[in-house]
């Protein structure tokens, strides 16, 4: 499946929800420290595309050291993605409902995030 027009309006339709959600769940009830949420959502994906050009080009996993420490590092930034809004609502700093609202926006966040580079990656294998 190619990734064409279709696809990039569908997935900035996601993206842009998301932003929405996590905004309003700032807005609504003048707190902004669910904001926090979409920063780690966004910079979530980034060790993994930087280490994953430090493996070999094997189909086969042989367990390389560098592509592995950076899908660590990327499972810990997006558990604190979930985890810091439910802290911040379980310690009343920001209401439950901001909580759930910042959480299901970042996830859209991310989730677009993943999808347009597995869409675009794919794109790119096809033509080599």
């Amino acid at each position: 499946m190619a990734a064409g027009l279709r696809t990039v309006i569908l997935l900035s339709f996601v993206l842009a929800v998301g932003f929405l959600l996590i905004i309003l769940s700032c807005a609504l009830w003048q707190n902004w420290l669910p904001l926090l949420v979409a920063l780690t959502f966004v910079l979530a994906p980034l060790p993994n595309a930087l280490f994953s050009h430090c493996g070999s080009d094997d189909l086969n996993y042989e367990g390389s050291g560098p592509i592995d420490l950076g899908r660590f590092i990327t499972s810990i930034i997006v558990v604190s993605g979930v985890a810091l809004p439910i802290i911040l609502a379980h310690s009343e700093v920001i209401n439950p409902k901001a909580c759930v609202m910042s959480i299901v926006g970042g996830g859209l966040v991310y989730g677009t995030i993943l999808a347009y580079s597995a869409a675009f990656s794919q794109e790119d294998a096809e033509y080599e």
